[in-house]
């Protein structure tokens, strides 16, 4: 929310399923809609969003990304932080955490799976900073897919 707003976004709807996390400064910033304990798969906006960012944990991207595209301008974009060790099969996580050898297949196949509903992945780069038990991340730059016109 706040890199958004340093950016020059004019509102942000911050969507959590969790209750109060958000920062006070950032709550009380006139240009955030706080909407608290609010599951992103199901999560309606009462305007279509230019763009949108994901960080989603123990939710799969393709369970998040068909009620996104309803949430999109057709121009859209989406910026998700893709977690490889949510998306792995627990086969091959050891203590929670997917090894490294791991991590650039299940990225591919997320890739691939977005790719069979539409998505289009622009780009995407690992994250600097590595997720809470070691485990790599990234960021994905998604294209929304055509002719989402259906926004109920």
């Amino acid at each position: 929310v706040d890199c958004l707003l340093q950016r020059g976004a004019r509102k942000v709807f911050a969507v959590d399923t969790s209750y109060g996390t958000l920062a006070w400064r950032l709550r009380r910033d006139p240009r955030v809609v706080v909407l608290e304990r609010t599951n992103a798969l199901h999560v309606t906006l009462p305007e279509a969003a230019e763009l949108v960012t994901i960080d989603v944990g123990w939710t799969r991207q393709i369970n998040v990304m068909p009620n996104v595209a309803k949430l999109m301008h057709d121009e859209g974009r989406v910026v998700s932080l893709i977690k490889p060790h949510y998306e792995a099969s627990p086969d091959w996580l050891w203590g929670g955490v997917l090894p490294d050898d791991r991590v650039d297949e299940v990225v591919a196949a997320v890739l691939e799976e977005l790719a069979s509903i539409g998505w289009v992945a622009i780009d995407h780069v690992a994250s600097a900073l590595r997720g809470r038990a070691g485990n790599r991340e990234f960021f994905a730059l998604f294209a929304g897919p055509a002719g989402v016109t259906d926004r109920s």
